[in-house]
């Protein structure tokens, strides 16, 4: 596994809420290719990021879901493409399963693999982890766009 995350690597003054190392205030996470068909990080919430005492708000674990499946997305197009410079994606749809509460004192693990890569768009499967135990999976679908739309070249 590289010791420098997809979002430092190619991204490293983006903004984003979820995965972005310039947003103070964000949750900043950091992605690893794994070598191995995934991408993963490890994140501790925060009492902040909590719905209640002791477990993590469902929007809190959407938008981990959210950019950390686009990072697997962007991963996979660049293994596809063997492009340099990270496409620019958008999220074109998003699901999430509540599996169960999702503690917020111990960190999580998430864990996204693409599971249909096109040339402009990638399918992603992420499942997040507590313990070894599955708290919540989402599935999306990111698309790349071109100059002209709004997130074109954002990082």
């Amino acid at each position: 596994m590289d010791l420098l995350s997809l979002q430092m690597r190619y991204a490293p003054e983006g903004r984003c809420f979820g995965c972005g190392p310039r947003n103070q205030d964000g949750l900043r996470i950091r992605s690893y290719d794994a070598g191995d068909g995934t991408v993963v990080t490890t994140w501790q919430p925060r009492p902040e990021h909590e719905a209640f005492e002791g477990f993590v708000n469902g929007g809190i674990l959407g938008t981990l879901i959210d950019c950390h499946s686009n990072w697997t997305a962007i991963n996979a197009l660049l293994a596809k493409s063997g492009a340099g410079e990270a496409p620019s994606t958008v999220t074109a749809d998003f699901s999430v399963q509540f599996l169960k509460p999702t503690p917020s004192d111990q960190p999580m693990r998430l864990i996204g693999r693409a599971v249909d890569v096109k040339h402009d768009r990638v399918t992603v499967e992420t499942t997040v982890q507590v313990d070894e135990v599955t708290t919540a999976k989402g599935r999306a679908t990111f698309v790349a766009v071109g100059p002209g739309h709004p997130a074109y070249g954002r990082w």
